[in-house]
């Protein structure tokens, strides 16, 4: 099973995706971690990224699409793959229905958490407080300016990834805002 998760920054696809390579022994397929292990890998892939980033530039589609066949070829037995902060664009939508398509796979659910952003932008900035308050370190981003400008681009990029796969028939939507649990219980029904 393929599942991609969608929904803004700090609506817990992160935390929800750990939970399903936990419980279905999937694999979580994160563009900002294939992209840094990429670039300490040595390979050829490995140093055009480390080329592209080092220049201070962002990473193409093609390169991030061929990390992901990378992957994909390489995952070995699993419960399928959780695809985390990709695609974020129509385009990169459709060239990962074509990869998938070679493979011989296919996106089986897309799952859309749910928030109000001045909720979400509250959670997170609690979130932020608790960390520091407990001595730890708050994610460097984790502040309402961040937090604003982050979700402008969610919904400027990402969020017309809604509509495509609503009109693919793919799309569940789920209450991201609800308890971990009672949000890993939706993600459980949406692709039961």
């Amino acid at each position: 099973m393929n599942i991609i998760l969608l929904g803004p920054p700090g609506a817990g696809k992160g935390t929800q995706a750990r939970k399903l390579v936990d419980d279905r022994n999937m694999v979580q397929l994160s563009t900002g971690d294939m992209l840094r292990a990429a670039r300490t890998s040595g390979t050829e892939m490995g140093r055009k990224v480390a080329a592209v980033m080092d220049r201070g530039e962002l990473v193409t589609d093609e390169i991030v699409i061929g990390l992901i066949r990378e992957q994909l070829l390489a995952a070995g037995d699993h419960g399928g793959f959780i695809f985390d902060g990709f695609p974020r664009t129509l385009a990169q939508a459709d060239a990962l229905g074509e990869l998938l398509s070679e493979i011989g796979a296919r996106v089986d659910h897309v799952i859309e958490l749910e928030v109000n952003d001045d909720v979400l932008v509250e959670r997170i900035i609690g979130r932020a407080a608790e960390t520091v308050a407990a001595g730890g370190q708050a994610r460097a981003d984790d502040n309402e300016e961040s937090l604003k400008t982050r979700l402008m681009a969610y919904y400027k990029q990402t969020s017309p990834l809604v509509g495509y796969y609503y009109a693919k028939g793919d799309l569940k939507t789920v209450d991201g805002l609800a308890s971990m649990d009672d949000v890993a219980q939706s993600i459980a029904d949406a692709i039961a």
